[in-house]
């Protein structure tokens, strides 16, 4: 028998590290090639981590809540064939996972940041910075002071990637004393804004005392900085989609049939979205200090409820090159390993614009909050036949209609009154004129 080291394998550019939430399966177990044995938590997503080869978990080495860094030995199992630690040599191919880098692939990576003695800051280790983090930290000379301001969005706090760029990006928007060498910063430190801090709140005998999961933190701490970062609006228009839920009607057990995919609404209303922004390309981008970033990919993020009641964002990326065929099938496949723990953290990051389907959960409309760095989101409100009023040659008359609610919120320090809702009332059109022989 030989012995074969599990590691915690690459999740996506910039995730250096990962807690174990759960394993599934305890020591002595036997697991098959595949079998999902741990699940783990980054701060982009949640996620299994199969076992390339089958055997027997004969040591877990990180137990529950504990941290393990990329490429790190986090399980060991007993497998076929002879000798010590075989199954480990050809680990980094089977599992993605880097290989440590060698003395000649570390000059490579630190030579860039020592261009100058000012540039190759250094630091006590006091703070957790993953390589990539200190990489940049090093080549925008942040010093160890800068770097103790800035919130980290990660496990326990750390400073991820998105930290650090948005950091730098505001930098210049920053007191002036955060930019002057650590000596002075040290004499005369900025002057911070006063922290807002929540009214505490009575427990009275009875109540229950829930403490929110890591995602529920993940969660609270990014959607309060939304509303910090951008002054929201929202614009509300009621669509009639007749012709969408006729068409859908006509087309869904055909398409089930043929492509073994279900067809919901969802590829309808993206590819209205995607329309849209063509036409509205200032609807997707991002807001860099006082630069405009004009997104050249259209990404939507489809906001996703979990079984957990949590939430997550999966993307569809470029959407724009997608027929509707392509549309239903990278959504259906989304959603599902959504809900299965089965995205990879670069599943969730890139978008440029988000739509979330509020009537899913029988609401007629809704007022979304901004995910940053985007600057527009629209919810999608419940379909109602209601009697309507319709135009048509020979007088107005009353009639049945599928009717919807849809609200755009935008960021109003980009996105003013008349294109925010020039974009929905294209959205709109597109939906209530759906042609009934668009093919899928």
């Amino acid at each position: 028998m030989a012995e074969y080291k599990l590691l915690l394998p690459s999740m996506g550019e910039g995730v250096m590290e990962a807690t174990v939430i759960t394993w599934l399966f305890n020591e002595g177990d036997t697991v098959k090639e595949d079998d999902s044995v741990v699940e783990i938590a980054t701060d982009k997503v949640d996620s299994d981590v199969p076992t390339p080869v089958s055997g027997k978990i004969v040591k877990i080495l990180k137990q529950k809540d504990e941290v393990a860094k990329v490429g790190e030995a986090i399980a060991i199992l007993e497998i076929e064939g002879e000798g010590q630690n075989t199954g480990s040599e050809n680990i980094a191919a089977e599992t993605s996972a880097p290989a440590a880098p060698d003395a000649e692939t570390l000059k490579t990576i630190e030579e860039p940041l020592k261009t100058t003695a000012a540039s190759a800051t250094e630091y006590s280790g006091e703070l957790y910075l993953s390589p990539l983090v200190k990489s940049i930290a090093q080549q925008e000379n942040i010093s160890e002071s800068e770097l103790k301001t800035i919130k980290g969005s990660g496990l326990e706090g750390r400073i991820t990637k998105e930290d650090i760029l948005s950091y730098v990006s505001n930098r210049g928007n920053q007191p002036q004393a955060s930019q002057q060498p650590a000596a002075v910063q040290q004499s005369a430190p900025a002057p911070q804004a006063a922290a807002i801090t929540a009214t505490p709140v009575q427990v009275a005998t009875g109540d229950e005392i829930i403490p929110m999961d890591r995602m529920r933190k993940i969660i609270a701490e990014n959607m309060v900085k939304a509303k910090q970062i951008a002054p929201h609006v929202t614009s509300f228009i009621e669509t009639d989609v007749t012709n969408v839920v006729k068409w859908r009607a006509k087309h869904k057990d055909i398409f089930e049939k043929r492509e073994g995919e279900k067809l919901t609404f969802m590829p309808i209303f993206v590819k209205a979205i995607v329309k849209a922004i063509q036409d509205y390309p200032m609807i997707n981008v991002s807001v860099n200090g006082e630069n405009i970033i004009k997104k050249k990919n259209i990404n939507i993020g489809m906001a996703t409820a979990l079984p957990d009641g949590n939430l997550i964002v999966p993307v569809i990326k470029n959407a724009d090159q997608l027929s509707l065929s392509g549309l239903a099938k990278a959504i259906n496949d989304l959603a599902y390993r959504a809900r299965n723990k089965k995205l990879r953290p670069e599943d969730t990051q890139g978008a440029t614009y988000t739509i979330s389907n509020v009537g899913s959960f029988g609401n007629l409309m809704g007022t979304p909050i901004i995910p940053q760095p985007q600057v527009a989101i629209l919810a999608i409100g419940a379909i109602v036949k209601k009697p309507a009023v319709l135009e048509t040659k020979d007088g107005d008359v009353i009639a049945i209609r599928q009717l919807m609610f849809m609200s755009h919120s935008y960021d109003h320090r980009v996105v003013d009154g008349s294109l925010g809702g020039m974009f929905l009332k294209h959205v709109h059109d597109y939906l209530q004129n759906w042609d009934m022989n668009t093919e899928i």
